[in-house]
């Protein structure tokens, strides 16, 4: 089986704004108790301003809105933009920009606080952490949501099926999965990364994100987390997949050959197929030193 060249890796959402629907429709919300920490850790209240980037179809951003903050919204995709103003119609106060953050003109010191869910690897980190600082007030927070792979006994059989399927399909990609740590392994890490958000970060997704400056521009960084049991048919699991990045390098052939191994795990076990994961939020303030 053939692959297809897979996406270089900042073409920022260019794969999820050609299935804008499909990901507005299998990708979940965060959890509203790391977003209400989140507002709290930023002291944020009524009507402050915030800026989000990489919005998508607005999953995040609805929760912001429902706060009562202003957002400004930043998302490359054009389809995605137009479904978060499809989907955040009469939601609240939002400011849609259709670019990159790279190409956004900073407004120094305008935002409260900056939030990113699954969408700040896409930036150019040698770009990202200085241009976050520099639009925060001084002492504002960055706060980052997202979901991460996570190994506990109760979904080991499950992952571990899923992975060798994968390798047997696609072994390249494969060979690059990030790995399943436990929830103990996952903290430990991030904790002794502490002084440097864009470490933390890098640590917990695996991301090619960080950048020694970042230790000069923020301080008091914070993790929280919420581990999650998934369940899903192998309908579900194949929808779900075909809105992740790496799906969009693989041929058609090998695109195939996955859905049918999910199949057959979903036969064989004659269950759901049960994934842990971990609802994670970073967060952490400016040092005013952008």
């Amino acid at each position: 089986m053939t692959q297809r060249p897979a996406p270089s890796a900042r073409e920022y959402g260019k794969f999820f704004d050609e299935i804008a629907g499909e990901y507005d429709s299998m990708r979940p919300a965060y959890p509203d108790r790391l977003v209400d920490q989140a507002c709290q850790v930023a002291g944020l209240g009524h009507r402050d301003r915030v800026l989000e980037i990489g919005c998508g179809s607005g999953q995040l951003t609805r929760s912001l809105l429902a706060r009562g903050l202003r957002v400004t919204a930043v998302e490359p995709g054009k389809n995605l933009l137009a479904l978060a103003r499809k989907n955040l119609e009469g939601a609240g106060t939002v400011e849609f920009i259709n670019a990159r953050f790279e190409d956004v003109p900073p407004i120094h010191g305008h935002f409260a606080a900056v939030f990113s869910a699954s969408a700040l690897h896409w930036v150019d980190p040698a770009v990202s952490w200085r241009k976050i600082a520099d639009v925060l007030v001084p002492g504002g927070t960055l706060a980052l949501l997202s979901y991460f792979g996570l190994e506990e006994q109760r979904t080991k059989e499950d992952q571990d099926m899923m992975l060798a399927a994968l390798s047997r399909v696609a072994p390249e990609v494969a060979a690059t999965w990030p790995p399943y740590r436990d929830l103990d392994a996952t903290l430990t890490g991030a904790e002794q990364r502490r002084g440097n958000v864009s470490a933390v970060w890098a640590w917990l997704g695996s991301h090619d994100v960080a950048e020694d400056y970042a230790s000069d521009l923020f301080d008091d960084v914070q993790v929280a987390v919420i581990p999650l049991l998934l369940e899903h048919t192998a309908g579900e699991l194949n929808a779900i997949l075909r809105t992740m990045s790496y799906y969009a390098g693989l041929g058609p052939a090998q695109r195939q050959a996955l859905e049918r191994e999910n199949e057959a795990i979903y036969e064989r076990l004659g269950r759901p197929i049960r994934s842990s994961t971990v609802a994670t939020l970073v967060t952490a303030h400016s040092m005013g030193l952008a």
